[in-house]
């Protein structure tokens, strides 16, 4: 148990860390604390702080940081949220335009970057029974096709993958049109199936081009997706300390996502905002990061979550709320026509 000024005194701290980015002294402590105690007291203080290890002391210097410990207590017990103010609120609602599930959500991910300067990333909704309103094929050139699928939300997915032989435009034409006037808008759980009974109603040999469109209709529709926008932005970040092989790990991460999908999924369930300090991610990766996660709605249900990946020394009572608000605005965009 901390008492008030002990607890003051930590709270300082961290913000002072935040801030500035460099071990805080016990002189500096004793001047902007507002404790009216001696360097030397301050000291004792900041010793049985250390032996409770919320916060440690670089070997290169005398002042202390916070530790993932101290971080936790702050937010949990000390912190002092900003909440936005009201013409920022209003941007990000304008920029949140309720046109498309897929674009608001891309926004979503890029605002979060832009507005703390970290790693924006958001978990799509998943749909089980996922369902297509209309594709259509395009010969790009001899043996490549591109695959034009958009979805009952309007969103449009595009794949371009290689054929076994040339089809002619009207092949092209009579694959879409048989695809869309027997499977528009069903779920495409166990369409092969019934799709091999009926192909022999078809002309020529174009049941591979039909499976094709399927299977990725599938795999783009029936899958959890991460978007992930600015972790570039985290390169200039100087809590990673220059180490290169620690960044490319991290930006393996990124790049994998399945470890993110896992972090994303693990917090729908969680009212509000959910926080993750270092290794509390149990991502080994994330081990220097902080990951802020909300979850967001449609249809009165939790369909995905969103939030940001940045250093631990990140200002939380600034990124929560951002986070917070962002994922209301979100559910807000998607609920629009309801």
């Amino acid at each position: 148990m901390l008492n008030e000024r002990t607890q003051r005194l930590l709270k300082v701290l961290v913000e002072r860390y935040i801030a500035d980015g460099q071990p805080v002294a016990s002189k500096t402590l004793a001047a902007v604390s507002g404790l009216e105690l001696s360097p030397a007291s301050i000291r004792n203080m900041l010793a049985d702080l250390e032996a409770m290890g919320l916060i440690a002391s670089p070997h290169t210097s005398a002042g202390r940081v916070p530790t993932q410990r101290g971080y936790r207590l702050f937010v949990d017990r000390l912190i002092t949220i900003q909440p936005l103010a009201a013409p920022m609120v209003q941007e990000l609602r304008h920029n949140l335009q309720p046109d498309s599930p897929q674009r608001v959500l891309q926004a979503a991910s890029q605002m979060l970057s832009e507005l703390t300067q970290f790693a924006g990333v958001v978990m799509t909704p998943q749909r089980p029974d996922g369902a297509f309103r209309q594709i259509e094929f395009l010969r790009l050139s001899e043996r490549r096709v591109l695959l034009i699928l958009v979805t009952l939300e309007g969103d449009v997915r595009n794949h371009l993958f290689n054929t076994p032989r040339d089809y002619s435009g009207s092949e092209l034409i009579e694959a879409a049109n048989f695809l869309n006037q027997h499977y528009a808008g069903q779920a495409l759980a166990g369409v092969v199936d019934r799709m091999e009974q009926e192909l022999t109603c078809l002309q020529g040999d174009i049941s591979g081009l039909m499976t094709e469109a399927i299977r990725f209709g599938r795999e783009s529709l029936s899958s959890d997706e991460v978007m992930v926008s600015g972790e570039g932005k985290l390169l200039c970040a100087n809590d990673f300390g220059g180490d290169l092989q620690r960044l490319r790990e991290l930006f393996d991460t990124f790049q994998r996502k399945t470890e993110l999908l896992q972090l994303l999924e693990q917090s729908r369930q969680a009212p509000g905002v959910n926080l993750f300090i270092g290794d509390e991610s149990g991502v080994v990766t994330l081990d220097d990061c902080s990951v802020v996660i909300a979850p967001y709605r449609m249809g009165g249900q939790v369909v995905g979550t969103l939030g940001v990946v940045g250093p631990t020394r990140m200002a939380y009572e600034r990124v929560i709320p951002i986070v917070d608000i962002t994922a209301r605005l979100v559910s807000s965009a998607l609920n629009f026509n309801d």
